[in-house]
């Protein structure tokens, strides 16, 4: 079990509030990711929820039970470090051992926990290796391993992928993406990285100045943001935001367009631009169009083959049907 639930939460740190009064409830088994830009809050909520960090006012349960004034140790939770945080004079195997020897466990279910951990995570060939001698993926996974052998109730992982290159974050998200669903128990993952919160989360909650701007699955927040600020933030390359004349001819005050949701034309287009950046990614092409009639740039995301390049004439329509509207506070409209 372990359902998560926080009431009327708030931080402060001296007359500074970080977190303004809060509710939420993370299901059981459920993969939530608190995402949004650097400074949001999304680490403190997380250390709230640890016990690292003592709330200001509110409260917090774990299936059922209230944890408000229960320590660290005692909440049933294991919390992944972007630093990794391993022992570096200890080995693989000691390193993953370390929270069942401090909780005198046998010495038996020691090793038979060590020894299902190492062979989940691809770690059985280096449990005798230093954490010197291992990859920044591979230590990882050791401070992975270290917090599934307490068979927590809820894994907190606070950015767990920030120190790796682009190809082993890759990688590592589908490790644990895939443990999840192998383990079946709760997990919230901290991030910035908005493509790290669309493909792993089954609920993502989007943060700003402490504030949850909206909570919900992947697609319905990539669907149907709730304001401008989920509308810019969700999605990679993020929404065009327009305002001005075109926002007006849709009744709105700004209207958001995806740029996969806007067609390369031959001619005729709605709108009608020039091409300043061009880059090419194979399968996919990303066009930065200028000059369009409209002040801000024009974000396309078309077919790798249409070969267009800096300077070029380019003609858009956008699906008309898919043009987001959001009213003078930034609220969408429906």
């Amino acid at each position: 079990m372990g359902q998560i639930t926080l009431k009327q939460v708030t931080k402060k740190f001296g007359d500074v509030e970080v977190i303004p009064p809060l509710d939420l409830t993370i299901h059981d088994g459920e993969f939530t990711v608190f995402v949004g830009p650097s400074g949001c809050g999304k680490s403190t909520l997380l250390r709230l929820i640890a016990g690292l960090e003592d709330m200001t006012s509110g409260s917090m349960d774990i299936d059922g039970m209230d944890a408000t004034s229960v320590p660290p140790s005692k909440r049933g939770l294991a919390m992944v470090f972007q630093s990794y945080a391993l022992y570096p004079h200890m080995s693989v195997r000691k390193n993953i051992a370390f929270p069942m020897r401090m909780a005198g466990m046998d010495q038996a279910e020691q090793d038979k926990r060590i020894e299902q951990a190492a062979a989940a995570l691809n770690l059985t060939d280096y449990l005798d290796r230093k954490p010197g001698q291992l990859s920044g993926g591979q230590r990882q996974r050791v401070a992975i391993g270290r917090a599934i052998v307490r068979e927590p109730s809820a894994f907190l992982f606070d950015e767990p992928l920030s120190n790796l290159d682009a190809a082993l974050r890759v990688g590592m998200r589908l490790e644990i993406s895939e443990m999840h669903k192998r383990l079946n128990t709760t997990m919230i993952y901290v991030t910035h990285d908005q493509v790290e919160a669309m493909t792993m989360a089954d609920k993502i909650v989007v943060l700003r100045a402490g504030v949850i701007e909206q909570v919900g699955s992947p697609l319905e927040l990539y669907h149907s943001p709730r304001n401008v600020f989920v509308a810019g933030f969700i999605g990679s390359p993020k929404m065009n935001l327009i305002e001005g004349e075109e926002a007006a001819k849709h009744s709105a005050a700004s209207i958001g367009v995806r740029p996969e949701h806007i067609d390369v034309v031959e001619s005729g287009g709605m709108w009608t631009g020039t091409v300043g950046v061009a880059e090419h990614l194979g399968s996919d092409t990303f066009f930065h169009v200028h000059e369009t009639g409209l002040a801000e740039t024009i974000t396309v995301r078309t077919e790798g083959d249409i070969m267009l390049k800096h300077g070029d004439t380019i003609h858009l329509n956008p699906r008309v049907d898919l043009i987001h509207r959001f009213d003078a506070q930034g609220l969408r409209i429906e």
